[in-house]
């Protein structure tokens, strides 16, 4: 005879932590899923709201982009034009970022053919821009970021449990019971066939979308991902590794300081000017070009428009062009001494190392980008799988949990506890952030279960 004990023992174990990691990361998945097929459709939604200022009424001509900058300055004297993105197709309009010198920042549109402004938004008070905001940090900062690194991560849990309580144990029947449902379901049958015919065929979807997610969080992208294939010059191209001139006792300056970079550029050394081919300083006085011939120097390289532009500043005096487009093959980074004109780098897709290529093209399908509306539309039945995942769960719990209790399976012995929790461990040793909850949450699990043997002795 056949001791199946030891099967059911790891069962029970394994839909303890799928317990868990659901009840814990459901109303986060429900925040990311609906702010993310937001953002899915950002072009799409700010087009409908916005007509007035996405499109341009003088067709499809373009002047210099210095010109477009200009008008702004004069329509905002009091500002400061920190950015200008320039029209990605013709007959749309350029978008300038200003900083006022007070209140929010202002994203302005200017008609690209006769630069006239159009009007302006706060970024934040778009619905687009507040499921921006909301996705990556839930409006909290660094703190909202680890949440939802933290949440991400339990996902994985959460999806690699679920597909092994799915798994068919037995007879052929059973498999295909598990991939069709089981006829006739009604109840709470029928809310658990549907969570988990959803879950089976949306699993691999939903972990592409943590995967790809994951590089932009800020401890296991930013402290994790991002240095190590830097190290191994498998991140930004190795040619920027040598661009920093900050003295050892300084933080060097990172693109990611001049604002919006590729997940790529984001820790490369920023440029500096002044070193470019070993000269010295400028000399005291010397005028910093302008947007003008930075618009010359542009069209000389290959970019006659469809970049994103950010001007010099007192610390970074270089301008700094990017194309970002939704194919990450095209992407371009040109950077310019603000003062002599030299391009003092000139990077492309080409240029990054294995991993930082990979990374890239996970964002551009995350994004729903690379595949155009087919992508989006992929990424959109993710949203929503996750979407009904999270309220066939939670009803699937409510169902059948106690009144006045939380209806957690029961916990293990102290045997199997360990044994999964080594497991465990060496499953999130890549998930810094995840590791420290699962020892947080065995602590007070033990700490619980100390209190509950006392009561219970009092």
């Amino acid at each position: 005879m056949v001791d199946h004990s030891g099967g059911r023992r790891l069962y029970a174990a394994v839909w303890r932590w799928h317990f868990y990691a659901g009840l814990f990361a459901a109303p986060f998945l429900l925040i990311l899923s609906i702010t993310g097929a937001i953002y899915l459709f950002n072009d799409e939604i700010n087009d409908a709201l916005y007509p007035q200022l996405r499109f341009a009424p003088s067709g499809e001509s373009m002047l210099n982009t210095g010109e477009l900058v200009a008008s702004v300055q004069r329509h905002y004297p009091n500002a400061v034009v920190t950015r200008i993105d320039t029209p990605v197709t013709p007959g749309r309009t350029a978008m300038a970022f200003v900083t006022p010198a007070s209140g929010a920042p202002l994203r302005v549109f200017v008609d690209p053919g006769n630069a006239r402004v159009l009007g302006e938004f706060v970024y934040t008070d778009t619905l687009v821009g507040f499921a921006d905001l909301m996705h990556g940090s839930l409006l909290l900062g660094e703190f909202g970021d680890a949440v939802v690194e933290l949440a991400a991560c339990w996902t994985l849990v959460l999806v690699v449990t679920g597909l092994y309580l799915w798994w068919p144990r037995r007879q052929r029947a059973r498999l295909r019971h598990a991939l069709l449902g089981e006829p006739g379901a009604r109840g709470r049958r029928l809310w658990r066939e549907v969570h988990r015919l959803i879950g089976v065929y949306a699993a691999a979807l939903i972990l592409f979308l943590v995967i790809t997610g994951l590089p932009w969080a800020g401890l296991w992208g930013g402290q994790f991902l991002t240095p190590i294939s830097n190290a191994l010059g498998l991140g930004y191209p190795p040619q920027l590794q040598h661009h920093s001139a900050a003295p050892p006792a300084t933080p060097p300056a990172v693109m990611g300081d001049l604002g919006e970079m590729p997940w790529t550029l984001q820790q490369a050394p920023l440029p500096t000017a002044h070193l470019h081919h070993g000269e010295g300083q400028h000399a005291p006085g010397q005028a910093v070009i302008g947007v003008h011939q930075v618009h010359r120097i542009l069209l000389q390289h290959g970019l006659p428009h469809g970049y994103r532009l950010t001007l010099p500043t007192p610390e970074h005096a270089i301008y700094t062009a990017i194309t970002y487009p939704d194919r990450p093959q095209g992407q371009r980074t040109l950077q310019i001494d603000a003062y002599s004109g030299a391009v003092i780098a000139n990077t492309g897709f080409a240029h990054y190392g294995a991993i930082a290529k990979a990374v890239e093209w996970g964002v551009a399908v995350h994004m729903g980008n690379y595949f155009g509306v087919v992508n989006q539309i992929v990424m959109l039945a993710t949203c929503l799988a996750i979407i009904a995942l999270v309220i066939t769960g939670l009803t699937l719990w409510w169902r059948r949990r106690p009144p006045g209790g939380l209806g957690a399976p029961r916990p293990l012995a102290a045997a199997r506890a360990r044994n999964l929790t080594l497991i465990t461990l060496a499953l999130l040793l890549m998930l810094p952030l995840a590791g420290a909850s699962l020892v947080l949450v065995l602590i007070i699990e033990a700490l619980w279960r100390r209190w509950a043997r006392r009561a219970g002795a009092r």
